[in-house]
Protein backbone atom coordinates (compact mmCIF):
# COMPACT_ATOMS: atom_id res chain seq x y z
CA UNK A 1 0.00 0.00 0.00
CA UNK A 2 1.19 3.53 -0.79
CA UNK A 3 0.84 5.68 2.31
CA UNK A 4 1.41 9.38 2.87
CA UNK A 5 1.62 10.81 6.38
CA UNK A 6 0.80 14.51 6.69
CA UNK A 7 1.61 17.16 9.26
CA UNK A 8 -0.64 20.13 8.38
CA UNK A 9 0.72 23.65 8.53
CA UNK A 10 -1.88 24.98 10.94
CA UNK A 11 -1.81 28.29 12.76
CA UNK A 12 1.42 28.68 14.66
CA UNK A 13 1.64 32.36 15.45
CA UNK A 14 -0.28 35.32 16.80
CA UNK A 15 -3.66 35.96 15.22
CA UNK A 16 -3.28 38.60 12.52
CA UNK A 17 0.52 38.53 12.63
CA UNK A 18 3.15 37.05 10.36
CA UNK A 19 4.04 33.46 11.23
CA UNK A 20 7.78 33.35 11.96
CA UNK A 21 7.67 30.19 14.07
CA UNK A 22 9.36 27.95 11.50
CA UNK A 23 12.05 30.55 10.94
CA UNK A 24 12.89 30.55 14.65
CA UNK A 25 12.34 26.85 15.37
CA UNK A 26 11.44 24.07 12.95
CA UNK A 27 11.05 20.64 14.56
CA UNK A 28 10.89 17.32 12.78
CA UNK A 29 7.47 15.62 13.20
CA UNK A 30 8.82 12.75 15.28
CA UNK A 31 5.49 10.96 15.74
CA UNK A 32 4.92 10.69 11.99
CA UNK A 33 8.52 9.66 11.40
CA UNK A 34 8.16 6.86 13.95
CA UNK A 35 4.98 5.61 12.25
CA UNK A 36 6.69 5.88 8.85
CA UNK A 37 9.54 3.69 10.08
CA UNK A 38 7.10 1.06 11.38
CA UNK A 39 5.13 1.08 8.13
CA UNK A 40 8.26 0.71 6.04
CA UNK A 41 9.34 -2.16 8.27
CA UNK A 42 6.02 -3.85 7.37
CA UNK A 43 6.84 -3.47 3.67
CA UNK A 44 4.68 -0.49 2.80
CA UNK A 45 5.69 2.39 0.53
CA UNK A 46 5.52 5.45 2.77
CA UNK A 47 6.16 9.16 2.45
CA UNK A 48 5.99 12.07 4.88
CA UNK A 49 4.64 15.49 3.92
CA UNK A 50 5.60 18.14 6.46
CA UNK A 51 3.40 21.18 5.94
CA UNK A 52 5.80 23.10 8.16
CA UNK A 53 8.85 21.86 6.26
CA UNK A 54 11.29 24.11 4.42
CA UNK A 55 10.13 23.12 0.95
CA UNK A 56 6.40 22.63 1.55
CA UNK A 57 3.98 24.50 -0.67
CA UNK A 58 2.71 27.73 0.90
CA UNK A 59 -1.01 27.33 0.22
CA UNK A 60 -3.45 24.54 0.96
CA UNK A 61 -4.39 24.28 -2.73
CA UNK A 62 -0.75 23.79 -3.69
CA UNK A 63 -0.25 21.23 -0.92
CA UNK A 64 -3.28 19.30 -2.12
CA UNK A 65 -1.83 19.26 -5.64
CA UNK A 66 1.48 17.86 -4.36
CA UNK A 67 -0.30 15.22 -2.28
CA UNK A 68 -2.48 14.14 -5.21
CA UNK A 69 0.60 13.83 -7.43
CA UNK A 70 1.85 11.11 -5.06
CA UNK A 71 -1.45 9.20 -5.48
CA UNK A 72 -1.58 7.70 -1.97
CA UNK A 73 -3.93 4.86 -1.11
CA UNK A 74 -4.01 5.99 2.52
CA UNK A 75 -3.57 9.53 3.84
CA UNK A 76 -2.73 9.71 7.54
CA UNK A 77 -3.06 13.12 9.18
CA UNK A 78 -1.59 13.92 12.59
CA UNK A 79 -2.80 17.27 13.82
CA UNK A 80 -2.57 19.52 16.83
CA UNK A 81 -5.66 21.51 17.77
CA UNK A 82 -4.53 24.59 15.83
CA UNK A 83 -3.64 22.50 12.76
CA UNK A 84 -6.72 20.26 12.67
CA UNK A 85 -8.85 22.46 10.42
CA UNK A 86 -6.05 22.90 7.89
CA UNK A 87 -5.58 19.14 7.91
CA UNK A 88 -9.26 18.56 7.36
CA UNK A 89 -9.45 21.05 4.50
CA UNK A 90 -6.63 19.18 2.78
CA UNK A 91 -8.19 15.78 3.47
CA UNK A 92 -11.63 16.86 2.26
CA UNK A 93 -10.23 18.19 -1.01
CA UNK A 94 -8.09 15.11 -1.57
CA UNK A 95 -11.11 12.90 -0.89
CA UNK A 96 -13.24 14.83 -3.34
CA UNK A 97 -10.66 14.53 -6.12
CA UNK A 98 -9.52 10.99 -5.27
CA UNK A 99 -12.55 9.28 -3.66
CA UNK A 100 -10.81 5.95 -3.18
CA UNK A 101 -8.19 7.27 -0.80
CA UNK A 102 -8.61 6.21 2.83
CA UNK A 103 -8.38 9.12 5.30
CA UNK A 104 -7.31 8.50 8.90
CA UNK A 105 -6.71 11.21 11.51
CA UNK A 106 -4.72 10.86 14.69
CA UNK A 107 -2.75 12.90 17.21
CA UNK A 108 -3.45 14.57 20.51
CA UNK A 109 -6.51 16.58 19.36
CA UNK A 110 -8.16 13.49 17.89
CA UNK A 111 -7.31 11.33 20.90
CA UNK A 112 -8.80 13.90 23.28
CA UNK A 113 -12.12 14.38 21.45
CA UNK A 114 -12.68 11.04 19.72
CA UNK A 115 -15.91 9.96 17.99
CA UNK A 116 -17.61 13.41 17.81
CA UNK A 117 -14.98 14.40 15.24
CA UNK A 118 -16.07 11.56 12.97
CA UNK A 119 -19.66 12.76 13.27
CA UNK A 120 -18.78 16.35 12.36
CA UNK A 121 -16.18 15.80 9.63
CA UNK A 122 -17.55 13.50 6.93
CA UNK A 123 -14.40 13.18 4.82
CA UNK A 124 -12.58 11.35 7.61
CA UNK A 125 -12.94 7.57 7.32
CA UNK A 126 -11.55 6.63 10.71
CA UNK A 127 -9.72 7.92 13.77
CA UNK A 128 -6.57 6.54 15.35
CA UNK A 129 -6.77 6.94 19.11
CA UNK A 130 -3.71 7.10 21.35
CA UNK A 131 -0.34 5.67 20.38
CA UNK A 132 -0.49 5.25 16.62
CA UNK A 133 2.20 2.85 15.40
CA UNK A 134 0.29 -0.43 15.82
CA UNK A 135 -3.12 0.92 14.81
CA UNK A 136 -1.88 2.53 11.58
CA UNK A 137 0.19 -0.52 10.65
CA UNK A 138 -2.81 -2.83 11.16
CA UNK A 139 -4.94 -0.50 9.02
CA UNK A 140 -2.32 -0.44 6.26
CA UNK A 141 -1.98 -4.22 6.42
CA UNK A 142 -5.65 -4.51 5.53
CA UNK A 143 -7.00 -5.96 8.77
CA UNK A 144 -10.76 -5.72 9.15
CA UNK A 145 -11.61 -2.53 11.09
CA UNK A 146 -13.33 -4.58 13.82
CA UNK A 147 -9.99 -6.26 14.59
CA UNK A 148 -7.95 -3.07 14.96
CA UNK A 149 -7.61 -1.78 18.50
CA UNK A 150 -7.50 1.98 18.89
CA UNK A 151 -9.71 2.59 15.84
CA UNK A 152 -12.98 4.53 15.58
CA UNK A 153 -14.84 4.07 12.30
CA UNK A 154 -18.25 4.10 10.62
CA UNK A 155 -20.24 0.96 9.97
CA UNK A 156 -23.70 1.08 8.38
CA UNK A 157 -24.14 4.71 9.39
CA UNK A 158 -23.14 4.29 13.04
CA UNK A 159 -19.92 5.01 14.92
CA UNK A 160 -17.94 2.02 16.18
CA UNK A 161 -15.27 2.54 18.80
CA UNK A 162 -12.90 -0.38 19.29
CA UNK A 163 -11.03 -1.07 22.54
CA UNK A 164 -7.91 1.05 23.02
CA UNK A 165 -4.60 -0.21 21.73
CA UNK A 166 -2.30 -1.43 24.48
CA UNK A 167 0.67 0.91 24.97
CA UNK A 168 3.94 -0.36 23.56
CA UNK A 169 5.60 -1.86 26.61
CA UNK A 170 9.11 -2.11 25.17
CA UNK A 171 9.91 1.10 23.31
CA UNK A 172 13.30 -0.27 22.25
CA UNK A 173 11.44 -2.49 19.77
CA UNK A 174 10.62 0.58 17.69
CA UNK A 175 12.88 1.42 14.73
CA UNK A 176 14.53 4.83 14.65
CA UNK A 177 12.31 7.56 13.13
CA UNK A 178 12.57 7.78 9.35
CA UNK A 179 14.33 11.17 9.26
CA UNK A 180 15.41 10.64 5.64
CA UNK A 181 11.82 11.13 4.52
CA UNK A 182 12.07 14.84 5.41
CA UNK A 183 13.25 17.08 2.60
CA UNK A 184 15.99 19.32 3.95
CA UNK A 185 16.75 17.38 7.13
CA UNK A 186 18.72 18.24 9.19
CA UNK A 187 20.14 21.51 7.85
CA UNK A 188 16.76 23.16 7.30
CA UNK A 189 15.30 22.00 10.62
CA UNK A 190 16.36 24.55 13.23
CA UNK A 191 16.50 24.39 17.00
CA UNK A 192 15.31 27.48 18.91
CA UNK A 193 17.59 30.44 18.46
CA UNK A 194 20.40 30.79 21.01
CA UNK A 195 19.73 27.33 22.46
CA UNK A 196 22.73 25.67 20.80
CA UNK A 197 26.35 26.37 19.89
CA UNK A 198 26.83 23.62 17.31
CA UNK A 199 24.91 22.73 14.19
CA UNK A 200 23.09 21.01 12.61
CA UNK A 201 20.59 20.10 15.29
CA UNK A 202 17.88 17.50 15.75
CA UNK A 203 15.24 16.53 18.29
CA UNK A 204 14.55 13.29 20.14
CA UNK A 205 11.93 11.97 22.56
CA UNK A 206 13.18 9.07 24.66
CA UNK A 207 10.15 8.34 26.84
CA UNK A 208 6.36 8.33 26.77
CA UNK A 209 3.70 8.99 29.38
CA UNK A 210 3.72 10.91 32.64
CA UNK A 211 2.32 9.96 36.07
CA UNK A 212 1.93 13.57 37.21
CA UNK A 213 -1.29 15.57 37.01
CA UNK A 214 -0.46 19.10 35.92
CA UNK A 215 -3.81 20.74 35.25
CA UNK A 216 -3.02 22.08 31.79
CA UNK A 217 -1.36 19.02 30.24
CA UNK A 218 -3.24 16.74 27.83
CA UNK A 219 -2.22 13.08 28.31
CA UNK A 220 -4.68 11.66 25.75
CA UNK A 221 -2.05 9.93 23.60
CA UNK A 222 0.55 8.42 25.95
CA UNK A 223 -1.54 8.33 29.15
CA UNK A 224 -0.09 8.19 32.67
CA UNK A 225 2.15 5.15 32.58
CA UNK A 226 5.81 6.18 32.18
CA UNK A 227 7.81 4.18 29.63
CA UNK A 228 11.27 4.88 28.30
CA UNK A 229 13.97 3.80 25.88
CA UNK A 230 17.02 2.19 27.44
CA UNK A 231 20.31 4.10 27.71
CA UNK A 232 21.76 1.76 25.05
CA UNK A 233 18.95 2.60 22.61
CA UNK A 234 19.26 6.35 23.22
CA UNK A 235 23.03 6.23 22.69
CA UNK A 236 22.61 4.21 19.48
CA UNK A 237 19.97 6.67 18.26
CA UNK A 238 22.29 9.62 18.95
CA UNK A 239 25.15 7.84 17.18
CA UNK A 240 22.88 7.20 14.19
CA UNK A 241 21.99 10.89 13.96
CA UNK A 242 25.67 11.84 14.21
CA UNK A 243 26.95 9.34 11.66
CA UNK A 244 24.09 9.41 9.14
CA UNK A 245 23.17 13.11 9.25
CA UNK A 246 26.11 14.88 10.91
CA UNK A 247 23.97 16.09 13.83
CA UNK A 248 25.97 17.91 16.53
CA UNK A 249 23.26 19.09 18.93
CA UNK A 250 20.12 17.32 20.15
CA UNK A 251 17.17 18.73 22.05
CA UNK A 252 15.50 16.05 24.16
CA UNK A 253 11.82 16.95 24.44
CA UNK A 254 10.87 14.38 27.10
CA UNK A 255 8.60 15.68 29.84
CA UNK A 256 10.47 13.53 32.37
CA UNK A 257 13.94 12.98 30.91
CA UNK A 258 15.74 12.49 34.24
CA UNK A 259 13.10 10.60 36.24
CA UNK A 260 14.66 7.17 35.65
CA UNK A 261 18.04 8.03 37.17
CA UNK A 262 19.78 4.75 36.40
CA UNK A 263 19.33 5.10 32.64
CA UNK A 264 20.53 8.73 32.68
CA UNK A 265 23.69 7.83 34.58
CA UNK A 266 24.25 4.93 32.17
CA UNK A 267 23.72 7.18 29.14
CA UNK A 268 26.09 9.81 30.54
CA UNK A 269 28.72 7.13 31.17
CA UNK A 270 28.45 5.98 27.54
CA UNK A 271 28.71 9.53 26.21
CA UNK A 272 31.84 10.06 28.32
CA UNK A 273 33.47 6.74 27.44
CA UNK A 274 32.72 7.02 23.71
CA UNK A 275 31.99 10.70 22.92
CA UNK A 276 29.89 11.42 19.86
CA UNK A 277 30.78 15.09 19.49
CA UNK A 278 27.17 16.00 20.36
CA UNK A 279 25.90 18.56 22.83
CA UNK A 280 22.33 18.32 24.10
CA UNK A 281 19.58 20.12 25.97
CA UNK A 282 16.97 18.45 28.15
CA UNK A 283 14.22 19.26 30.64
CA UNK A 284 13.94 18.27 34.28
CA UNK A 285 11.09 18.27 36.73
CA UNK A 286 11.71 19.96 40.06
CA UNK A 287 12.77 17.27 42.51
CA UNK A 288 14.30 14.98 39.88
CA UNK A 289 17.75 16.53 39.37
CA UNK A 290 20.26 16.67 42.19
CA UNK A 291 23.87 17.88 42.08
CA UNK A 292 25.27 14.43 41.22
CA UNK A 293 22.90 13.94 38.28
CA UNK A 294 23.47 17.45 36.97
CA UNK A 295 27.24 16.99 37.14
CA UNK A 296 26.88 13.80 35.08
CA UNK A 297 24.80 15.64 32.48
CA UNK A 298 27.42 18.37 32.26
CA UNK A 299 30.26 15.89 31.74
CA UNK A 300 28.24 14.09 29.05
CA UNK A 301 27.81 17.25 26.97
CA UNK A 302 24.64 18.88 28.26
CA UNK A 303 24.46 22.61 27.50
CA UNK A 304 21.06 23.74 28.80
CA UNK A 305 18.38 22.40 31.12
CA UNK A 306 14.76 23.56 31.05
CA UNK A 307 12.59 23.60 34.17
CA UNK A 308 8.79 23.77 34.10
CA UNK A 309 7.88 26.30 36.80
CA UNK A 310 4.75 27.89 35.27
CA UNK A 311 3.98 30.48 37.97
CA UNK A 312 5.44 32.50 40.81
CA UNK A 313 2.22 32.43 42.84
CA UNK A 314 2.20 29.70 45.51
CA UNK A 315 -1.57 29.15 45.40
CA UNK A 316 -1.56 28.88 41.60
CA UNK A 317 1.34 26.44 41.81
CA UNK A 318 -0.51 24.21 44.28
CA UNK A 319 -3.58 24.15 42.01
CA UNK A 320 -1.97 23.67 38.63
CA UNK A 321 1.35 21.93 39.28
CA UNK A 322 0.93 19.85 42.45
CA UNK A 323 4.11 18.48 43.93
CA UNK A 324 6.23 21.45 42.86
CA UNK A 325 6.84 24.44 45.13
CA UNK A 326 8.45 27.83 44.66
CA UNK A 327 11.39 27.06 46.94
CA UNK A 328 11.96 23.74 45.19
CA UNK A 329 11.97 25.55 41.84
CA UNK A 330 14.43 28.12 43.18
CA UNK A 331 16.74 25.36 44.43
CA UNK A 332 16.53 23.52 41.10
CA UNK A 333 17.57 26.64 39.19
CA UNK A 334 20.46 27.28 41.58
CA UNK A 335 21.63 23.65 41.40
CA UNK A 336 21.57 23.64 37.59
CA UNK A 337 23.63 26.81 37.38
CA UNK A 338 26.02 25.56 40.07
CA UNK A 339 26.70 22.55 37.85
CA UNK A 340 27.84 24.89 35.08
CA UNK A 341 24.71 24.39 32.97
CA UNK A 342 22.44 27.00 31.48
CA UNK A 343 18.89 27.04 32.81
CA UNK A 344 15.74 27.98 30.94
CA UNK A 345 12.58 28.61 32.94
CA UNK A 346 9.23 27.62 31.43
CA UNK A 347 6.19 29.62 32.54
CA UNK A 348 2.53 30.03 31.66
CA UNK A 349 0.28 33.07 31.90
CA UNK A 350 -3.51 33.18 32.05
CA UNK A 351 -4.39 29.96 33.90
CA UNK A 352 -7.73 29.76 35.74
CA UNK A 353 -7.37 31.72 38.97
CA UNK A 354 -4.87 34.13 37.42
CA UNK A 355 -5.07 37.80 38.44
CA UNK A 356 -3.05 40.94 37.90
CA UNK A 357 -1.49 40.31 41.32
CA UNK A 358 -0.48 36.72 40.50
CA UNK A 359 1.04 37.84 37.20
CA UNK A 360 3.06 40.43 39.11
CA UNK A 361 4.28 37.70 41.49
CA UNK A 362 5.29 35.51 38.57
CA UNK A 363 7.18 38.31 36.86
CA UNK A 364 9.00 39.18 40.08
CA UNK A 365 9.82 35.52 40.70
CA UNK A 366 11.19 35.12 37.17
CA UNK A 367 13.45 38.14 37.62
CA UNK A 368 14.71 36.88 40.98
CA UNK A 369 15.97 33.60 39.48
CA UNK A 370 18.60 35.13 37.18
CA UNK A 371 17.70 32.67 34.42
CA UNK A 372 19.73 32.16 31.27
CA UNK A 373 16.56 32.07 29.20
CA UNK A 374 12.82 32.09 29.70
CA UNK A 375 9.71 31.04 27.82
CA UNK A 376 6.27 32.34 28.78
CA UNK A 377 3.44 30.57 26.99
CA UNK A 378 -0.15 31.77 26.88
CA UNK A 379 -2.42 29.29 28.63
CA UNK A 380 -4.53 27.36 26.16
CA UNK A 381 -7.20 24.89 27.36
CA UNK A 382 -7.06 21.53 25.60
CA UNK A 383 -9.84 18.94 25.58
CA UNK A 384 -7.87 16.19 27.29
CA UNK A 385 -6.38 18.31 30.08
CA UNK A 386 -7.67 18.01 33.67
CA UNK A 387 -8.42 21.74 33.72
CA UNK A 388 -10.82 21.50 30.74
CA UNK A 389 -14.11 21.41 32.75
CA UNK A 390 -12.97 24.35 34.86
CA UNK A 391 -12.52 26.75 31.93
CA UNK A 392 -16.24 26.44 31.16
CA UNK A 393 -17.20 27.27 34.75
CA UNK A 394 -14.80 30.15 35.33
CA UNK A 395 -13.84 33.04 33.11
CA UNK A 396 -14.55 33.19 29.38
CA UNK A 397 -13.31 30.76 26.77
CA UNK A 398 -13.44 31.23 23.01
CA UNK A 399 -12.95 27.80 21.44
CA UNK A 400 -11.31 28.89 18.20
CA UNK A 401 -9.14 25.93 17.25
CA UNK A 402 -6.92 27.93 14.91
CA UNK A 403 -5.88 30.21 17.77
CA UNK A 404 -5.35 27.40 20.29
CA UNK A 405 -1.57 27.21 19.97
CA UNK A 406 -0.31 28.69 23.29
CA UNK A 407 0.52 31.91 21.45
CA UNK A 408 -2.91 33.54 21.68
CA UNK A 409 -5.07 34.17 24.73
CA UNK A 410 -8.32 32.31 24.02
CA UNK A 411 -9.25 32.02 27.71
CA UNK A 412 -9.87 35.00 29.98
CA UNK A 413 -9.63 34.29 33.74
CA UNK A 414 -12.50 35.63 35.84
CA UNK A 415 -10.29 38.17 37.66
CA UNK A 416 -8.82 39.75 34.50
CA UNK A 417 -10.94 42.42 32.84
CA UNK A 418 -9.97 41.81 29.20
CA UNK A 419 -7.75 39.91 26.79
CA UNK A 420 -6.14 43.25 25.96
CA UNK A 421 -5.01 43.53 29.59
CA UNK A 422 -3.55 40.03 29.46
CA UNK A 423 -1.68 40.83 26.27
CA UNK A 424 -0.29 44.05 27.72
CA UNK A 425 0.91 42.30 30.87
CA UNK A 426 2.40 39.47 28.83
CA UNK A 427 4.28 41.82 26.53
CA UNK A 428 5.49 43.91 29.44
CA UNK A 429 6.84 40.84 31.23
CA UNK A 430 8.68 39.55 28.14
CA UNK A 431 10.15 42.99 27.55
CA UNK A 432 11.17 43.24 31.20
CA UNK A 433 13.06 39.94 31.09
CA UNK A 434 14.99 40.61 27.89
CA UNK A 435 15.74 44.22 28.90
CA UNK A 436 17.32 43.15 32.17
CA UNK A 437 21.00 44.13 32.41
CA UNK A 438 22.04 40.81 33.95
CA UNK A 439 20.53 38.82 31.11
CA UNK A 440 22.04 41.14 28.51
CA UNK A 441 25.50 40.76 30.03
CA UNK A 442 25.15 36.97 29.82
CA UNK A 443 23.99 37.24 26.23
CA UNK A 444 26.88 39.48 25.22
CA UNK A 445 29.42 37.06 26.71
CA UNK A 446 27.99 34.31 24.48
CA UNK A 447 27.94 36.15 21.18
CA UNK A 448 30.70 34.08 19.58
CA UNK A 449 29.34 30.67 20.66
CA UNK A 450 25.96 31.83 19.32
CA UNK A 451 27.31 32.99 15.98
CA UNK A 452 25.11 30.54 14.04
CA UNK A 453 21.97 31.89 15.73
CA UNK A 454 23.15 35.46 15.09
CA UNK A 455 23.70 34.62 11.45
CA UNK A 456 20.18 33.20 11.21
CA UNK A 457 18.74 36.21 13.01
CA UNK A 458 20.51 38.59 10.61
CA UNK A 459 19.45 36.60 7.55
CA UNK A 460 15.79 36.76 8.55
CA UNK A 461 15.87 40.09 10.34
CA UNK A 462 12.82 41.51 8.55
CA UNK A 463 10.64 38.64 9.78
CA UNK A 464 11.92 38.83 13.35
CA UNK A 465 11.62 42.61 13.44
CA UNK A 466 7.98 42.27 12.43
CA UNK A 467 7.38 39.89 15.34
CA UNK A 468 9.30 42.05 17.81
CA UNK A 469 7.16 45.08 17.02
CA UNK A 470 4.32 43.27 18.76
CA UNK A 471 6.08 43.95 22.05
CA UNK A 472 6.75 47.63 21.42
CA UNK A 473 3.33 48.66 22.65
CA UNK A 474 4.31 47.28 26.04
CA UNK A 475 6.83 50.03 26.70
CA UNK A 476 4.38 52.32 28.45
CA UNK A 477 3.24 49.40 30.65
CA UNK A 478 6.75 48.51 31.75
CA UNK A 479 6.47 50.27 35.09
CA UNK A 480 3.28 48.41 35.93
CA UNK A 481 5.03 45.08 36.11
CA UNK A 482 8.25 46.20 37.75
CA UNK A 483 8.68 45.69 41.44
Amino acid sequence: MKILLLQPTGSNWLAGGKDVSATANRMAPLGLLSMAACLQQRGHEVGVYDGLGPFAAKTIAAQVAEILSIQPDLLGVSATTSAFLDGYEIAETVKRKRPGVQIVFGGVHVSAIGAPLLERFAAIDCLCMGEGERTVCDLADGLAPARINGLIYRENGRMVQNPPCEPIARLDDLPFPLYQKLAGFPHHYHLPLFSYTRRPGATMVTSRGCPYQCSYCDRSVFKNKYRYHSAEYVYAHMRYLRQRFGVRHINFYDDLFTVQRRRIFALCDMLQAKPLGIQFNCAVRVGHADARLLAALKRAGCLQVSVGIETGDADMMATHKPGVGLQGARRAVADIQAAGLRVKGLFMMGLPGESVASIQKTSDFVMSLNLDDMNMSKFTPFHGAPVWPRVHREGRFTEDWRKMNCLNFVYLPADIDSVETLDRLYNAHVKRFYSDKRWRRKFMRRLWPHRWSLWRLARHWADFACAMRGFDNAAHDKKKIHA
